[in-house]
């Protein structure tokens, strides 16, 4: 298969404290900020300059007829992290706590790199990562 991912949905309680927190505190870019039918409004946040999006889905929101089954086992927290590759693990963190983003881990030195983890308001984890040095230059 060809192709490339472009986006991830994000199961959140509250839309708009979600794009609050991305945006202010993470420093994510809005990328859609749409209101639809029904009352579903579909927002999606992302790192500047790229094409990913992470998709706020809210708890609740209308979905097509298709999708309800299944949506309804979606849950926010419940996700292994999702990484975010950083030049510099340290100061990602510093920038980010200095705006109020917690930290469940602090940035740790692996064999792969350096690693901490974040969460945001619903729970969702998120890692920023530093490859080894080494790694970088190849």
């Amino acid at each position: 298969m060809e192709g490339r991912i472009t986006q991830v949905t994000l199961v959140v309680t509250n839309q708009a404290r979600s794009l609050e927190f991305f945006a202010d505190k993470v420093g994510f870019e809005k990328k859609t900020d749409v209101a639809l039918p029904g009352g579903y409004r579909w927002i999606s946040v992302g790192p500047k300059g790229q094409d990913l999006e992470l998709a706020l889905w809210e708890i609740g929101s209308p979905v097509d007829p298709a999708q309800k089954a299944w949506s309804t086992k979606w849950a926010s927290g419940k996700a292994p992290p999702i990484v975010v590759r950083v030049t510099d693990c340290q100061q990602a963190y510093k920038d980010l706590s200095s705006r109020g983003v917690e930290f469940p881990q602090l940035p740790k030195e692996y064999p792969w790199g350096t690693a901490a983890t974040f969460v945001d308001p619903d729970g969702n984890l998120f890692t920023i990562s530093q490859p080894p040095q080494q790694w970088a230059q190849k």
